[in-house]
């Protein structure tokens, strides 16, 4: 970095290469306007976040596609495991022009999140094995609405058979923009049946967070400010059927891709599981296809169960059990 800020003191040019990949759109547009140099640096910028959504933090590229207006892609800060909010919301760089996943990103696990808030991020499971075998008992079983993964603790790797979830996004996806419904993520190769997607990931909120937010959310979407908001809330029955665990994950500024996935009334072609790694207090809530998916073919899954709202959002999944108004967090 040293090396780049010494480049770009003796040419200008270098400077705004390093700067504006951390510009909002709207200021990256005003910058434009100034010189043909910026112009031309702006352009490219642009170019690079609509080519790939995660800014070279996946293992893929997963590009915008918009054939109705001239929005190339949608702003956010892509972060591919969920984080603190005193975490998140520093500008990071998207768009950078000499930037490339090639220089070998390594995508941090959930439980470093968890550590960062003084979680205990041990495990249980004494030693495994990095072929997930002899009896570990983290080791995947099938998938079922609950299962377990090898923690910070485990004596494997990263590339343990037991951490599937673990390793960021492997399957070829695109944002592809709708008429109705607006961006969209879309299947970008054929899916087998049973294949990890991608996980929910965003900002990690108390639940008292969670409620300010989604009610200044509702504000701004009453004065279409905001389009739609990516709070997602989810719940964990504990052992004793007594109480719950409530993870309240808000992807709408910080978060992956996962925030692009859309309601289906009729439950859609992922299947949501919640994945526990060994020794961490909170799960991850992971998608898997829950059938063969073709390439070109849009990713949906069920939000929860519409309850009786006269102000809720419209649904427009457009499948034949459509209920006619987006499931929305009430409590």
């Amino acid at each position: 970095m040293e090396t780049k800020s010494r480049q770009a003191r003796a040419n200008p040019r270098g400077w705004a290469e390093l700067v504006l990949p951390y510009l909002r759109p709207a200021d990256l547009a005003s910058i434009a306007l100034t010189c043909k140099s910026l112009y031309e640096i702006s352009k490219s910028v642009t170019k690079l976040r609509a080519s790939d959504a995660s800014g070279g933090l996946e293992k893929n590229p997963i590009p915008f596609f918009n054939s109705l207006d001239n929005q190339l892609y949608s702003y956010f800060i892509y972060s591919p495991c969920s984080v603190l909010p005193s975490l998140s919301r520093a500008r990071q760089p998207w768009g950078e022009i000499r930037n490339s996943h090639e220089n070998g990103t390594v995508i941090r696990p959930f439980e470093a999140a968890a550590s960062m808030a003084g979680i205990d991020s041990g495990c249980d499971c004494g030693v495994c094995y990095k072929d997930g075998s002899q009896g570990c008992p983290c080791s995947l079983d099938g998938l079922t609405e609950v299962m377990t993964e090898c923690g910070m603790s485990c004596n494997c790797e990263l590339d343990c058979a037991n951490r599937l979830t673990q390793r960021g996004v492997s399957v070829r996806l695109k944002i592809v923009k709708d008429k109705s419904k607006g961006w969209g993520l879309y299947a970008n190769q054929f899916i087998q049946s049973g294949k990890f997607v991608c996980e929910y990931a965003g900002e990690l909120l108390t639940t008292k967070e969670a409620r300010l937010r989604q009610q200044k959310y509702d504000q701004l979407i009453s004065k279409r400010k905001l389009l739609s908001s990516a709070l997602l809330v989810v719940r964990e029955h504990l052992p004793s059927g007594k109480a719950c665990l409530r993870v309240n994950i808000d992807a709408t500024i910080v978060g992956n891709i996962a925030r692009f996935i859309n309601h289906s009334c009729a439950g859609g072609n992922l299947s949501t599981i919640l994945v526990r790694s060994t020794g961490a207090l909170l799960p991850r809530l992971c998608f898997f296809s829950a059938r063969d998916i073709l390439e070109g073919e849009e990713l949906c899954f069920k939000y929860g169960d519409v309850i009786a709202n006269p102000n809720g959002q419209p649904c427009c999944c457009g499948s034949k059990t459509c209920l006619g108004v987006l499931p929305s967090e009430t409590t």
